[in-house]
Order: structure tokens, then C-alpha cells, then sequence
């Protein structure tokens, strides 16, 4: 257990620091939000209370992209770094009436301190694992514009003259062919990532050999994973993605049917989705006669489908777990 813990509240221009001892605040202070005034400014921590950096835990909510000089300066002192949920803090630290910065700070540090035993550590994902989080970022952010576009150009033609819609579709037009051609070039430049890396290679191919999980679910999958490094429980990463249910029951009261939590990972959901209604739609294979039975026993069908797609889950954790490709007649295959 470290008695020294800074705790850190991120933002996108500034960093709000708070130094713990023992409990006792000893120095809260700002920086600026770049790798190297952070890396001075824990060097100069460091000789001014004569600590080690080792024994110092650093403690951070993740806020996204705005994390990273951070990270890479932790990883350059190799310091260690927690990056947290923001929820898990604000709801393990009590009422709190009021927000600033700086008390955000303290108590990120005092909820380091108190609950470092439970403490995840982070560590910089590789550089083909960070450079497919942001180009499906990129293609994401590009793929909402295009539909943005495209609605324009069916839903306002019956409500504008000819004259006027001839000429702002040819704009959208515009728009729509370049926005496909920059997604084209990021579908190329994800590809060429995978296919030079031999491990996300292969695990991108026995992803894929899963019925109904196609290139963008495996992608996905990898990324949010880390390369399966991040997660290697199944049902963790089912309640990661929003497909574990639980039920919500007090005393003799039930308040609700079992059902899933709203604090998942959208992104992957809405993939897993598509591809749990890819493995129904072909109309054969061991999940289609899942869904039948499970429907024809009365079963709600988004019910039914929400556990195809914890199935698939364990499937592709399956798969990589022992480097194979899907059997879909396993069974048969042993006798």
C-alpha cells in the first residue's frame, strides 16, 4: 500500500493536482495539460518531499483523449497511473454539494488513498491498437455526417421547389462522395494495420470464422479488448457491453422483469446487435434454432436476442482463448 497518491482531475487545457500524505494534503496546484510540464512537474514533486516516483500512485479519471499526455508521461517516469471510472468516484465518495476543479482533485486522491487495493492499473496500449481506436473514431464521425446527408437529400424533396432541392442535392452530393472516399481510405489504411501485425491479424480471422460476426464487430472487438489483454472474463466483458442482466428486487417488492444495465459501452452493443441478428436472419445454424425454440416457449424476442449476443461473446472470447477457429459442430468433431 503507497502512502503517497496524487490525485489528478483532467481537463482539456489544465491538470488540477492534489498530493496526499498519510491522508494529509500536502500541495494542490495546476499545470498545463502537456506531456512535458507534467513530467517536470512530478520530477519537481519528487525532490521537494525527497520521494521516490515509485512510491508515488497516480490516480485520474479517464476522460478520453484529454488523458493521453498524461498517460505517455507516466509511462516515460514509469510511474504508476489508475485511470478510473468517473461514475465508480462521484458515486463511493458521498453527497457532495458544489463542483470545482481543484475539490475534484482532492477527492480523487483521498478515493486513491482509501480504495488502492482495488486499483486497475493502466498501461499505453500498443501503437496498432491506438491507431485503430482513433481511424474507427474517424470512420464513425464520418459514417454519422453521411447519414446526416443522406436524410437530407430523401426526407426535404417533397417540401422545397425543384429548382431549389436540384441544387442542394448537388451539394450534398458532393459531400456524401467525399465523406465515402475518406471512409474507403480508412477501411485501406485499417486493413494494412491488421494484416502487418501477425497477432491482431490472426486474431481478426478467428473472430471472423464466429457466424455473424463480420470485419467491423472482430475490429471492434479487438480494439475495445485491447487485443483480449484488457479483458480475458467473458462475463465481465458482457456487462462491459451492456448484455448481462440483473435484476432490481427489494424485500417482497420487484421493481422490474431482470434486465440489462444502461451503463455500457454503446458502441460495441450496436455491433453485437447486428451481428446477433445476422446469425438469425440466414435462416439456419444452431442460433436460429435457438431463437425458434426460445420464441416458440414464449419468450420475449429482445430477450431471446440479447442472449445470442452473449453468446457470441463467449464465442469469440472462446476462439481466441484457445487460438482456434470456430467448429460450429464441436461436438460431433470430438466423437
Amino acid at each position: 500500500m503507497k502512502k503517497v497518491v496524487l490525485g489528478i482531475d483532467v481537463s482539456k487545457e489544465k491538470l488540477d493536482l492534489c498530493l496526499i500524505f498519510n491522508e494529509k494534503i500536502m500541495k494542490e496546484f495546476v499545470v498545463d495539460n502537456t506531456v512535458s510540464t507534467i513530467k517536470s512537474s512530478i520530477r519537481n514533486l519528487s525532490k521537494e518531499y525527497s520521494m521516490e516516483l515509485s512510491e508515488v500512485l497516480i490516480c485520474a479519471e479517464y476522460t478520453g483523449q484529454y488523458t493521453y499526455p498524461l498517460s505517455f508521461a507516466c509511462d516515460e517516469l514509469d510511474i504508476t497511473l489508475w485511470l478510473e471510472n468517473p461514475a465508480q468516484i462521484k458515486h463511493s465518495t458521498g453527497i457532495h454539494r458544489g463542483k470545482n476543479d481543484k475539490v475534484d482533485a482532492r477527492r480523487i486522491a483521498f478515493y486513491a488513498f482509501r480504495f488502492q487495493d482495488k486499483a486497475r492499473l493502466f498501461s499505453l496500449p500498443e501503437k496498432n491498437i491506438a491507431s485503430l481506436k482513433l481511424l474507427l473514431s474517424e470512420r464513425d464521425m464520418y459514417m454519422a455526417d453521411k447519414s446526416k446527408y443522406q436524410g437530407q437529400l430523401t426526407d426535404q424533396k417533397r417540401f422545397m421547389s425543384k429548382e431549389d432541392y436540384q441544387k442542394k442535392s448537388k451539394r450534398l452530393k458532393m459531400l456524401i462522395k467525399e465523406l465515402n472516399d475518406a471512409v474507403s481510405a480508412i477501411d485501406k489504411e485499417i486493413k494494412h494495420l491488421i494484416d502487418s501485425d501477425k497477432t491482431l491479424s490472426n486474431q481478426h480471422r478467428l473472430l471472423c470464422s464466429v457466424d455473424g460476426v463480420g470485419e467491423r464487430t472482430a475490429i471492434k472487438m479487438i480494439v475495445v479488448t485491447n487485443a483480449f489483454k484488457d479483458f480475458v472474463n467473458p462475463r465481465k466483458f458482457c456487462c462491459h457491453a451492456g448484455v448481462a442482466p440483473f435484476s432490481y428486487t427489494s424485500g417482497s417488492s420487484q421493481y422490474s422483469q431482470n434486465r440489462v444495465s444502461d451503463r455500457a459501452d454503446k458502441s460495441i452493443k450496436v455491433l453485437l446487435h447486428m451481428a446477433a441478428l445476422s446469425a438469425i436472419s440466414w435462416k439456419r445454424g444452431e442460433l436460429y434454432d435457438y431463437y425458434l425454440r426460445k420464441v416458440a416457449e414464449g419468450k420475449n424476442k429482445m430477450t431471446v436476442i440479447n442472449a445470442i449476443r452473449a453468446k457470441l461473446i463467449y464465442r469469440m472470447f472462446a476462439v481466441i482463448k484457445h487460438n482456434k477457429i470456430y467448429e460450429k459442430n464441436y461436438a460431433n468433431a470430438i466423437a
